[in-house]
């Protein structure tokens, strides 16, 4: 994947190829100078993803280079040295993404940050709710040219059975008036099960009530725009609201981590398995693993070896066991809730994983170090997950005294 930065400016593409860099997004960049250039990478590439391009090229001084990039439906950015109202007007009607005046560092900053923010709309699912076909569809065309996936309702009725049906609806729209439901009656019925910190609506209304945008956010809204909007305005809200979600999930995840390994901590292992393990699940194993001698390699080594040697082990159990919960639950044990398998069947992945550990070379500054795990394992039954913590805890020191480096079940 190709983002094409279209600038000739040496200075203008040093600073962008550098904040490129520093960004580390998925994508190539291709950088040229010219219109010629342009259609030159445009005809030898077929996945140019997005373009940042200056409005102003020795070959094309009046936007010709906009043309030629839109004509392919390629994600375009304009960067320009001069704000024109007009021109800027007109550009957005013709479909770019942005219109960005080259003003200082922080402009290309968000040049980048903007070519960022479309690689993860493709992700997004935005949920349109309008009575109002034909608004429905300028509003679409306008998330749509942010990548945003769309999905429609002509009504709150329509919209909040959609919503049940596609968990991964991220953010709503909903106008006011509409028959059937309401906008504020689907935001009154949405925030009944659905949390603020994992989706955001925003209310829309041409309704002449300088009060109705307190009632939408009283009643579980996040956000208001008062029709006709600034499409430019719309942007900047679902944006905001879009990052401010992503920054909220961000924050609870490093909650739920282990700061060394990254691994799930013992609090999110402890409110996931009582979950997993409901009624119908009636097949699972819990097995606690321990470091053998863990004490002497940071005695021998020094401590930034024994973290050097949990990192190593927690990426073997990323790696092994990607598919079922698993956590470092402190010092050097770890757990894993083996969904759907029986005793036998959990017992011979552990003892694969037991002999992976023992053949692993484990490294620290060019040193190699000895490692193997023990490892305790019980099946559930009608108990709790902290009883089976408790059952676990007492198989692993059984494993402890039988020798080490081996699994013990009961």
């Amino acid at each position: 994947m190709k983002v094409l930065v279209v600038e000739d400016s040496q200075l203008v593409s040093r600073v962008l190829q550098r904040l490129f860099q520093t960004a580390d997004l998925p994508v190539e960049v291709i950088f040229c100078e010219s219109l010629l250039q342009a259609q030159e990478k445009v005809d030898l590439y077929e996945d140019i993803f997005a373009a940042l391009v200056d409005l102003n090229l020795p070959d094309a001084p009046k936007g010709e280079i906009v043309d030629l990039i839109l004509a392919q439906n390629i994600p375009t950015i304009v960067l320009t040295g001069s704000y024109d109202d007009d021109k800027r007007e007109s550009l957005l009607q013709r479909g770019v993404v942005d219109y960005i005046i080259k003003e200082s560092r922080f402009s290309y900053e968000y040049a980048v940050q903007l070519v960022h923010r479309l690689l993860k709309n493709q992700a997004i699912k935005v949920l349109l709710v309008e009575d109002s076909s034909s608004y429905r569809l300028l509003v679409r065309k306008q998330l749509e040219k942010h990548l945003y996936q769309v999905i429609e309702a002509c009504d709150g009725q329509e919209g909040f059975a959609k919503l049940q049906h596609d968990p991964e609806i991220k953010l709503i729209l909903t106008d006011y008036e509409m028959p059937n439901m309401n906008g504020i009656e689907l935001v009154q019925a949405i925030r009944r099960e659905y949390e603020t910190s994992e989706l955001k609506i925003i209310g829309l209304s041409a309704a002449d009530s300088p009060a109705l945008s307190a009632k939408f956010i009283k009643s579980g809204a996040n956000d208001f725009l008062t029709k006709p909007f600034n499409y430019e305005e719309l942007h900047c809200r679902v944006m905001h609201n879009i990052e401010q979600m992503e920054l909220v999930a961000q924050i609870q995840d490093a909650a739920n981590r282990d700061f060394l390994t990254g691994l799930h901590n013992r609090r999110y292992l402890f409110e996931q398995a009582e979950k997993q393990l409901g009624p119908s699940q009636s097949k699972a194993c819990l097995a606690m693993l321990d470091l053998d001698f863990f004490k002497r390699i940071n005695d021998d080594f020094g401590h930034d070896a024994g973290d050097s040697v949990l990192t190593q082990l927690a990426n073997l159990l990323r790696n092994t066991f990607n598919r079922f919960l698993h956590a470092r639950i402190g010092g050097e044990e770890f757990c894993i809730l083996l969904n759907g398998l029986n005793q036998e069947q959990a017992e011979l992945l552990m003892q694969h994983f037991c002999q992976l550990v023992n053949d692993t070379v484990f490294t620290y500054k060019d040193q190699a170090l000895p490692v193997t795990v023990s490892i305790g394992l019980v099946e559930r039954e009608l108990d709790s997950f902290s009883q089976m913590l408790n059952r676990a805890d007492e198989m692993l020191y059984k494993a402890k005294e039988a020798g080490r480096n081996n699994v013990c079940s009961e």
